[in-house]
């Protein structure tokens, strides 16, 4: 898989959103791809990069929440940024938290109901878990548990994220095959409603490529991608539909590959 990124601050993303996938559905995905996950993140290692490289120069935390912390990959950037912190490692997945190979404070909790008394963290770290939460609830726990001054910053992921999967679905079926997003208006509003401040959200398009459609498909599945929840397709795809997908993803092929955009938000508030 090649990646290739380009920057677009302030773009105005559409309103709406669909039915998220039950978080137990959730929670059942991320423990089955845990064996998988890091094989086959390399846009969420990217990601996870270009978050750290957002925070403030001379920013220092002695306490930092990796809130959905995966496989613990962000952990490594941020022990080499915060040498002399301590990082409590949180994710709904048990099977996640087990592939760390350095934990220091490992629990399994719920990021919209964190297991942490109030002001407690300097730094709330979070990529790529908003997207499958309630934001609103997840923004009013991460103010609770950081202290006065501490920061949030997090990845999550914008409409348009797998568009050309989408429109290639679209010529097969009817069914929804991609997880609905939020508009970065929502993101806003929920970190103001939480009490927020100093916000900084932008947008940057990452596309990774892959040989062929079904490299692509396992790499969506392999980083537990592939929960859209309800009005998705029941059943297997059978041999004429896939054909008609693969004849319409090809028809975007680039010298580099098939290309899979990932629309990333990130952001930075202050408590």
């Amino acid at each position: 898989m090649n990646i290739e990124t380009r920057e677009m601050r302030g773009q105005n993303l559409s309103d709406g959103i669909g039915i998220f996938p039950p978080k137990a559905s959730v929670r059942r995905t991320f423990e089955r791809a845990a064996t998988t996950y890091d094989s086959a993140a390399k846009a969420q290692r990217w990601i996870c990069a270009r978050l750290i490289s957002g925070l403030p120069p001379m920013l220092v935390s002695a306490v930092i929440l990796d809130a959905g912390c995966g496989t613990g990959f962000g952990m490594e950037i941020l022990e080499r940024r915060f040498p002399a912190a301590r990082t409590i490692a949180l994710d709904f997945s048990p099977a996640m938290l087990s592939r760390i190979k350095k934990l220091e404070f490992g629990v399994a909790g719920d990021v919209e109901k964190l297991p942490l008394r109030n002001e407690v963290v300097g730094l709330y770290w979070s990529n790529l878990t908003m997207q499958w939460c309630d934001i609103f609830a997840l923004c009013r726990e991460a103010r609770r548990v950081l202290w006065q001054g501490g920061m949030l910053a997090f990845s999550s992921l914008a409409p348009g994220t797998f568009r050309e999967l989408e429109e290639s679905f679209s010529r097969v079926d009817n069914y929804r095959h991609v997880l609905p997003l939020r508009p970065l208006e929502t993101v806003r509003q929920a970190l103001e409603v939480a009490g927020f401040q100093d916000i900084r959200l932008h947008i940057e398009p990452c596309i990774a490529h892959y040989r062929d459609l079904q490299s692509l498909m396992k790499a969506i599945k392999a980083i537990g991608a592939n929960q859209i929840g309800p009005a998705r397709r029941p059943g297997l795809m059978g041999r004429d539909a896939w054909q008609k997908l693969e004849e319409a993803y090809e028809r975007r092929r680039t010298p580099r590959g098939l290309p899979l955009t990932y629309q990333v938000v990130l952001g930075y508030a202050q408590k």
